[in-house]
């Protein structure tokens, strides 16, 4: 369900934006309008949906129009022309006493120079918007102190700003922000002024907050990087226009402009995708624990492998030679005995800890879910192929222990040398 609704949105900065409109409108492009009336286009004709609960990152470079668009959300800046709609509310229409009640029960935001009251402590930061809405003091030091401790800044409650570093300072915007309870959370370059360090850290303990809170979380960066590690969804914003609005790997494979296409070229697919966007379905899923009734069935679909699947749990990897010599064995008469367990991973790694072990396995390695049902495998040529090398380097893996997908175990074994 959509939260927060962009519709055609175009903003002008200037002595007369109203009378821009047309220009705008008829074709006039950002350079051109600064040109010849000295207006500037911030954006244009930008429509966009953001779901409730999900990470949303719009971003871009210097100039694109990415944080003119979220302080359109709690109208710090107004638009030229369009609406935004926020859970069912054109914004535009509230009245100033609406829009401040809207905006404190509604929207939180984090700035990116952290915004603390220097004077007042930790305890007192994280506590001030609940202030304002008039609650009592004891309340509201209980609340600010469950989410000082949510960001792990238990014990600095009393200190002071001035007293913490960047990274520290940051938790308690973060914190503050959470203690209103807001739906929705806005985030221009929250943690862009942070060392890269600290700045990996935080966008972590963003990640582990969203999966407990499922926020709304509107996040503004100019690092792809950050994007593609925290986003649900990606907007590519340039020059104030909409370029594309997709999930991270659409935004990687799926390109829709060649500024986008530029903008990820030289992204380490290893490192921001994950298994799930590569992995097939098994060539053959053995359910049966019958050695002869499996035997038959690796047969026919013509496989020397399988895996072996109990009430859909993953159990195992067997091979046809394997089946053969326990058939011939006595006292082995069940496919479960001999299923041999393999590396596997969940759907969430990124590829890049996969690799590896596809480099060293002789069929694709198998991708398991948290239930433990066997949710797909993924092959060498898989990885090949996605990493974003030529078809022809590499070949379907029909059958991965004969050398046929050789040189996609070359090119991989590149990409890993890379990803080191």
């Amino acid at each position: 369900m959509s939260l927060i609704e962009v519709r055609n949105v175009t903003k002008i900065f200037g002595a007369d934006p109203k009378a821009m409109l047309t220009k705008v409108k008829a074709g006039m492009g950002k350079d051109e309008l600064l040109a010849e009336t000295g207006h500037t286009l911030g954006l244009h004709d930008v429509s966009l949906s953001i779901e409730k609960g999900e990470i949303f990152v719009i971003m871009g470079l210097s100039g694109s129009g990415k944080s003119t668009l979220i302080r359109h959300f709690n109208r710090l800046i107004d638009p030229t022309d369009g609406a935004i709609v926020i859970d069912g509310t054109d914004i535009m229409t509230l009245p100033t006493r609406d829009l401040e009640q809207f905006r404190r029960q509604k929207l939180s935001m984090v700035f990116q120079r952290f915004g603390l009251l220097p004077h007042r402590t930790v305890l007192d930061n994280v506590a001030y918007g609940l202030e304002l809405r008039g609650i009592a003091r004891a309340q509201r030091h209980e609340t600010a102190m469950e989410w000082i401790d949510a960001v792990g800044l238990s014990g600095y409650e009393n200190q002071y700003p001035s007293q913490l570093s960047g990274g520290m300072q940051q938790r308690v915007g973060l914190a503050r922000a959470l203690a209103s309870n807001a739906e929705i959370l806005l985030m221009d370059e929250a943690f862009s002024a942070l060392d890269p360090l600290i700045r990996s850290q935080m966008q972590d303990q963003l990640i582990e907050l969203q999966a407990r809170l499922h926020k709304t979380i509107v996040f503004i960066t100019h690092d792809l990087d950050e994007a593609l590690r925290i986003g649900d969804r990606i907007a590519i914003l340039k020059d104030g226009v909409l370029c594309q609005v997709g999930t991270p790997p659409e935004i990687l494979l799926q390109p829709a402009d060649d500024y986008v296409r530029a903008f990820v070229r030289d992204v380490n697919r290893a490192r921001a995708l994950s298994v799930d966007v590569v992995m097939q379905p098994p060539a053959l899923r053995l359910t049966t624990e019958n050695l002869d009734h499996a035997l038959e069935e690796m047969r026919r679909v013509g496989e020397s492998y399988g895996y072996v699947v109990e009430r859909d749990r993953y159990r195992g990897v067997v091979t046809q030679e394997a089946i053969e010599d326990a058939i011939k064995a006595p006292g082995n008469d069940s496919l479960y005995d001999i299923a041999v367990e393999t590396p596997h991973f969940g759907p969430e790694t990124v590829i890049e800890h996969v690799l590896p072990a596809t480099l060293e396995s002789d069929w694709p390695v198998p991708v398991v879910g948290p239930d433990g049902s066997l949710a797909g495998v993924v092959s060498r040529s898989d990885m090949g192929q996605i990493l974003g090398r030529d078809e022809e380097e590499a070949e379907p893996d029909d059958d991965a222990g004969d050398g046929k997908d050789e040189p996609a175990r070359r090119q991989v074994g590149r990409d890993v040398a890379g990803a080191a």
